[in-house]
């Protein structure tokens, strides 16, 4: 009798997801309680929580203490830094990510937002859409992430009623629509029971979409991986390796070029383009580990050999030459402003992009988004939290995407030289 056979497992793939929201929406417990539901707490994990939710005095686990790691977060009650969180189920792997909502911690939320594929956006449905709640959902917009989920949470704060639901509903999509937010899905939920999180529970009978964990599970990432692994080709360069003291004679004239394939695919034989000379070879070899490979794809880190000799360093790219990028010696961008000192007109900053750090001025300040009433407005300066578009010059020129083609050369971070401090990231035009 032939054994039975095993189907394979249904793969998803990998799924990276942002939590945000005003301060006190349940960002924490939601996590938690998706954790929690889907089985993916282990034992003595829980078993801290219990212990600490006593010491609190509460009768069931605090689930929200699965993310707010720091001391300072659990004796505040409110999240700091960005906590992620990483698990799985039958059908796809996660990383999720838990960003502050607290107004004075926004610009940790910039760094989970840069690689997320869906954002889920709380709303309290005592308070409606807020003004941290139009800022989230701003700069989750200008980051491109491919998918938005408005949560109404704390329905049982409010008797589950589907009115109320509804009203959040219609304000958020006239928000959406003045920002140009095209798509965005809605779900009502209660982290704290678990409606709607993984089970469905049985106090939301008039809503007949998917759970919150089914939304996940079956949620696209074409859009994000087409961009990545089927974009242009592009390698900035971040070591040369050129071994020293080398035993073998054949690796004294080796010279590899070290980096992340942060999108496209190369193969052995392809043109490429090196910036900044301009220079075509083509890829004798790449290698990983010290195994050869014919082709290599977007996220790979691998060294690559080429045919000619070419001077090549740190902060270079390599494209394929039919792709080749913009030459910029000034770029208009999107910039969230994240330093709690203002923006210093007359100061030189510096812009890393990739693997390249080159020196900038501010040109302009072309204008500034009001969030309350999403206008663009004259400014003469930035604060914490603002966005705004602005134009840089640029000591040397930079070889770059606009952000809407490509999220990796197409973004930048501007640093402080005199406290190498990171004041802002920006998203090229």
């Amino acid at each position: 009798m032939n054994a039975p056979q095993r189907l394979p497992e249904l793969d998803n793939g990998l799924l990276r997801f942002l939590t945000c929201g005003s301060v006190d929406d349940g960002k924490s417990t939601l996590i938690g309680r998706l954790l929690y539901d889907s089985k993916s707490i282990l034992a003595d994990t829980l078993h801290a929580i219990g212990r600490t939710s006593k010491q609190r005095g509460l009768d069931a686990p605090d689930l929200s203490l699965l993310t707010d790691g720091l001391q300072a977060e659990r004796e505040q009650g409110i999240t700091i830094d960005v906590a992620y969180r990483y698990f799985t189920t039958g059908t796809r792997k996660y990383i999720i990510a838990d960003a502050p909502g607290h107004e004075q911690y926004t610009r940790n939320m910039v760094t989970a937002a840069s690689t997320a594929d869906l954002a889920i956006i709380l709303v309290d449905a005592r308070k409606g859409v807020l003004t941290q709640t139009r800022r989230h959902s701003t700069i989750a917009h200008l980051m491109g992430i491919p998918h938005l989920l408005v949560a109404v949470n704390k329905m049982d704060l409010v008797g589950y009623q589907q009115e109320v639901f509804q009203r959040i509903r219609a304000d958020y999509r006239d928000f959406a629509r003045k920002l140009g937010i095209a798509e965005v899905s809605f779900i009502p939920i209660s982290a704290l029971n678990g409606d709607m999180i993984v089970e469905r529970g049985d106090r939301l009978g008039w809503y007949f979409g998917p759970t919150l964990l089914e939304i996940l599970e079956e949620v696209s990432t074409d859009r994000t991986e087409s961009a990545t692994h089927e974009g242009r080709f592009r390698f900035p360069v971040q070591y040369v390796c050129r071994p020293q003291q080398a035993e073998d004679p054949a690796l004294h004239d080796y010279r590899g070029f070290m980096g992340r394939i942060e999108s496209g695919e190369i193969a052995v034989g392809d043109e490429v383009t090196h910036l900044p000379s301009n220079l075509k070879t083509r890829i004798k070899d790449i290698q990983i580990a010290g195994q050869s490979l014919s082709v290599a794809f977007a996220e790979q880190s691998i060294t690559l050999l080429l045919a000619d000799e070419i001077d090549i360093s740190r902060g270079d790219m390599l494209f394929n030459s039919a792709a080749v990028p913009a030459t910029r010696s000034s770029i208009s961008a999107h910039l969230c402003w994240l330093s709690e000192t203002p923006l210093d007109r007359q100061r030189t900053y510096l812009v890393r992009h990739t693997t390249r750090s080159v020196k900038a001025k501010l040109a302009s300040i072309d204008s500034r988004l009001n969030i309350a009433t999403l206008e663009h407005e004259d400014a003469t300066g930035l604060v914490m939290n603002d966005i705004a578009r602005v134009t840089l010059r640029l000591a040397q020129p930079l070889f770059a995407d606009s952000y809407a083609e490509n999220r990796v050369t197409g973004a930048f971070i501007v640093i402080d030289e005199s406290s190498n401090n990171t004041v802002a990231a920006g998203m090229i035009l």
